[in-house]
């Protein structure tokens, strides 16, 4: 008689054997890593400042009124360049994106609108085709010509040094990848966790090592720096689709076909600055549902459409990576079933301990084979968790790495799931003779108290802008007490004034700053919030226009005092700064 015992011990042996094999080879990858690491340590250090190319960043929007402002302000504060300008693709039936790129490009003179001449959404490729158009444009009218185009999306947080280290090895190399991480979120968060958990590793072991073992660089879609012969390359090869715009993964796409090209790429490997790593950070999926829409897009993009496109043509270092980007079709079910037996036997086992029964999965599933490969395998993935945990340790401390376990089991299940989507997905596709529809991911983006590490620091700024010498705030620095703020001390020292500083925080935040006079205060503004409230928060509301509230304020403004002000009103806050003294000398005005 067949039981649900016997058929799973049936399973028990090719499920062993296939889990050894892929086991091995990522076993081999950890031996290789650990040779590299041992015999050439990773460079810790920043690339030294290189002549600035021109730079042109692109980033593809489609419903992204929510982030774009933020990220293009905080971005444009943070960046450690000069000559760059950024290409903002949007659809003119995306109005509310569109008019915040306006607003965008009303207040900087390198932000740009790359409309797109149709309605959206398309793809991200046919956007990120546009805005290269647009960009051809911008140099014929403007008479200059742009040596580097970086891709990025809405919800990215640039590392200041992020373009300058593009400049520097793009003098040697025609694609360059900077590290993608995810932001840290709370130890819950077992589906953003599953993200910090994969790139963590993924970007410390599996792409540096792709490189230097025969395989292509796939572009990460962020972070990715193309010399302007590449592009053109890419653009002569297909008939001007810089971007492949039937590709769903035309990052991927893109790093196969300029190595195969003959370009050199270059994955930047991670460094760390200020205990920060030197990467494009952001926000990924933190629901299940995201998770596995984004999950199913990136598995029939590289591993299904890269198989149809590309077959597995090459020579043998190519047909390996390949098999590494495509075995999650039969790995990623492979592990929700090996996670199942194993609870399944738990279960069983705990059940026959209370109930003094045999043990009927492990009767059915003894056996001499079997025996023999449960050791390798059950070593192999210690192996891999340890690893795994390394990786994220190292990103993220050992607390959070201690939950790496737990969330295997979660991403088993995450990575299963969209395995089958994706294949139901492009099976219907191809027998319908139907496209494959672009998946769009929502996008977060951080706090401003979550992007103060990816900021410019002040003292840097002030001596970047010439309000001090490096000697002297070096000085200053060593002479500060403890509880005092670097300007504030510096305002003391009389090495500032408060206009001075007030400006240099302003480039920091990207706040604007301005002298108010009284008279601009308007009355009805003044109502709309609790005097007692705006006098504690040092907030005092001058105008309101267009739908937003405009507070003029002495203190940068925090997380909980724009909770606090949102509670009194639904206006949209838009915060100015002034200086103390301006700031006393309104208050006695409205008084």
């Amino acid at each position: 008689m067949i039981t649900l015992e016997s058929l799973l011990a049936a399973c028990l042996v090719p499920l062993a054997i296939f889990i050894l094999f892929s086991g091995l080879d990522d076993f081999l990858l950890d031996l290789i890593m650990l040779a590299r690491a041992i015999c050439r340590p990773p460079n810790q250090t920043i690339p030294p400042a290189a002549p600035e190319k021109l730079v042109a960043i692109f980033i593809p929007m489609w419903r992204e009124q929510a982030v774009a402002g933020r990220m293009l302000e905080h971005n444009l504060a943070a960046i450690r360049y000069r000559h760059y300008h950024i290409f903002v693709g949007a659809y003119p039936n995306d109005e509310p994106t569109v008019e915040v790129i306006r607003e965008a490009e009303s207040r900087f003179p390198n932000v740009h609108l790359a409309l797109c001449p149709h309605d959206g959404p398309s793809s991200k490729a046919d956007c990120l085709n546009w805005i290269f158009q647009h960009m051809l444009l911008y140099e014929e009218l403007r008479g200059v010509r742009f040596e580097i185009v970086v891709t990025h999306d809405a919800e990215d947080l640039i590392h200041p040094d992020s373009l300058r280290s593009i400049n520097h090895y793009t003098s040697e190399y025609d694609m360059v990848q900077v590290p993608v991480l995810a932001l840290p979120t709370p130890w819950r968060r077992f589906t953003h966790g599953v993200y910090c958990d994969e790139f963590a590793e993924y970007q410390t072991r599996d792409v540096p090592l792709r490189g230097p073992l025969g395989g292509f660089v796939p572009s990460n879609g962020v972070g990715t720096g193309y010399s302007r012969q590449a592009l053109e390359a890419l653009a002569a090869q297909s008939s001007n689709r810089v971007f492949e715009p039937e590709c769903l993964t035309e990052d991927y796409e893109n790093g196969l076909r300029l190595h195969r090209l003959g370009f050199r790429q270059l994955f930047v490997g991670i460094r760390f600055e200020g205990g920060q790593p030197v990467a494009t950070r952001e926000y990924f999926p933190q629901t299940l549902r995201e998770a596995v829409r984004q999950r199913t897009r990136w598995v029939t993009g590289i591993a299904l459409q890269g198989w149809e496109r590309h077959g597995w043509r090459g020579g043998l270092a190519s047909v390996y990576w390949f098999w590494r980007d495509r075995k999650g079709l039969i790995g990623n079910p492979v592990s929700l079933l090996s996670n199942a037996i194993f609870l399944y036997g738990l279960a069983t086992w705990g059940w026959s301990r209370v109930s003094g029964t045999p043990w009927s999965l492990g009767q059915a599933a003894a056996g001499p084979l079997l025996a023999r490969l449960l050791a390798p395998v059950l070593c192999l993935q210690a192996i891999r968790l340890a690893v795994r945990m390394g990786c994220v340790a190292r990103i993220y401390g050992w607390a959070f790495a201690l939950g790496v376990p737990l969330r295997a089991f979660w991403a088993n299940w995450i990575n299963s799931v969209s395995t089958v989507l994706a294949v139901h997905w492009y099976a219907r596709s191809r027998l319908l003779g139907q496209p494959l529809p672009w998946v769009k991911t929502e996008h977060l983006y951080p706090s401003r108290e979550a992007l103060m590490p990816h900021k410019r620091r002040l003292g840097e700024i002030l001596v970047a802008s010439g309000y001090l010498a490096e000697n002297e705030l070096a000085s200053a620095l060593a002479k500060r007490p403890p509880q005092v703020r670097l300007g504030e001390h510096l305002v003391q020292l009389g090495l500032l004034t408060e206009r001075e500083l007030y400006e240099a925080l302003s480039l920091q935040q990207n706040l604007p700053v301005e002298v108010i006079e009284p008279a601009r205060i308007q009355r009805a503004a003044l109502r709309l919030l609790p005097a007692k409230l705006s006098r504690s928060w040092k907030v005092l509301p001058f105008k309101v226009e267009e739908g937003a509230l405009f507070l003029a304020c002495p203190e940068l403004p925090t997380e909980a005092l724009q909770r606090e002000l949102g509670r009194h009103t639904r206006l949209q806050l838009r915060f100015q700064l002034v200086s103390p003294s301006d700031y006393r000398r309104l208050r006695q005005a409205v008084t």
